[in-house]
């Protein structure tokens, strides 16, 4: 019988409004109680001064296996995610192949328990190879363990497909992550449409191409009773609409990413010396005027959760002009630092509600059986020292890829030990 004691901790679980110095026995993988510990036996983790927390879940991430393993697999893209404080991450189907049938759901699964770091759960696609035209095996997806479905990267531009994958998902419970973009309005855009993409002569994607494809997506949720989920929210206008919505009670949740909450489309005229690949993002880095509604939104939970949306590419995918480089940057490794820096740390939320963000949130949304420190619970935990000062350098990360634009940022907050299924994965 293997037993954990965490000692002295202050202890975080919003799931059951919990907050206070307590110890934490772990038998067998399981959270076995949380209260003052008497027993000596097993191995001892003094966590005084630390935080301690449900393990850390992130809904959204590109680990690129099959098809692109130069940029990320399964095994690396865990032990990134591991060392970024999350023990349970969710992968999207945008690989090549797609995850669009049973077989390609249950094999994420196996390289996951193969690696044994974080818990990898499938998003399934919504279409068949991704295409928009015919709805993929829901029902097969589900039986090879898709918690979500979505065709992330590419909206569902139909209409009707998009309304039969809603319906089809609901039968099951689970909802469809929509990446919310109009492509005819966003065209060739690389870059938010505005002053600055006018300044730097860079063609822009207007706020809109998402506000409408929200508004859309909604409308059918509507309809259908469906479950809804938005991925990455950029815009003051789409988080307007996603609160219209939840008054309503039309089930939609949403969430975004820290580059949406630190940097705007200024960032470009001077980050990195300015036309930074690192910062080409989808949906683009929005204004300070959005960056203020993110704020709000956060706040009263019009906003659910924060995903690091981590999207590797190698450094020759990278290293081209703006405009030629593909949408995306990793995130696995400094999501945490940077919500307790630029959130916390600035009072827009309780640590309390920032951790909420990224535990029971998501495992309501996508229906897992994590992001909870009850008795019972698989014994997923973090440990978090939050006065640990450190400047972000991607050459230190787990991830294969390095194309992050936080080089040299100074932060707040680090991870100091991760536990997955009462095994400690992480030790710093």
């Amino acid at each position: 019988m293997s037993t954990i004691i965490i000692k002295n901790g202050r202890v975080i679980d919003p799931a059951k409004k919990f907050d206070r110095v307590a110890d934490i026995l772990i038998e067998n993988g399981k959270i076995k109680s949380v209260g003052k510990q008497n027993t000596s036996k097993g191995q001892v983790i003094n966590a005084k001064g630390l935080i301690v927390t449900p393990g850390l879940i992130d809904m959204h991430v590109h680990l690129r296996e099959p098809g692109r393993e130069e940029e990320e697999t399964i095994a690396s893209g865990s032990t990134a995610a591991v060392h970024g404080g999350f023990t349970s991450i969710a992968c999207m189907p945008n690989t090549d192949p797609p995850i669009d049938d049973e077989a390609s759901a249950e094999f994420v699964y196996l390289q996951a328990k193969r690696t044994g770091k974080a818990n990898v759960f499938p998003i399934g696609s919504v279409t068949k190879n991704r295409a928009g035209k015919e709805l993929a095996e829901i029902g097969q997806l589900v039986r090879g363990g898709a918690v979500a479905f979505s065709d992330d990267g590419d909206p569902i531009d139909n209409a009707e497909v998009m309304r039969r994958g809603l319906e089809y998902a609901k039968m099951f419970n689970k909802p469809i992550i929509a990446h919310c973009e109009n492509k005819d309005l966003s065209g060739p855009g690389v870059m938010n449409e505005g002053l600055i993409s006018l300044e730097l002569g860079l063609p822009g994607i207007p706020s809109v191409a998402e506000e409408i494809m929200i508004h859309r997506d909604v409308m059918l949720t509507r309809l259908t009773g469906g479950r809804l989920h938005i991925a990455h929210v950029s815009t003051e206008g789409a988080i307007e609409l996603i609160r219209w919505a939840k008054k309503r009670k039309i089930k939609v949740t949403s969430e975004v990413t820290p580059h949406h909450f630190t940097l705007t489309d200024e960032s470009i005229k001077y980050v990195n010396g300015g036309f930074d690949p690192n910062l080409k993002v989808n949906p683009p880095l929005r204004t300070k005027k959005d960056i203020q509604a993110i704020y709000r939104a956060l706040k009263d939970g019009t906003i659910d959760a924060i995903v690091s949306d981590h999207a590797p590419h190698s450094p020759e995918e990278k290293d081209v002009e703006f405009s030629s480089a593909p949408f995306g940057m990793i995130g696995l490794e400094s999501v945490l630092p940077l919500i307790i820096t630029e959130l916390v740390n600035k009072k827009i939320l309780t640590l309390s509600e920032a951790i909420a963000k990224l535990t029971i949130n998501p495992a309501r949304i996508l229906g897992i059986p994590k992001g909870t420190l009850a008795v019972g619970a698989d014994a997923d935990v973090t440990l978090i020292d939050l006065k640990k000062e450190w400047v972000i350098d991607p050459e230190k990360f787990k991830s294969k890829s390095r194309n992050c634009p936080f080089t040299g940022r100074k932060v707040k907050g680090r991870v100091i030990k991760t536990i997955v299924n009462g095994k400690v994965v992480v030790d710093n």
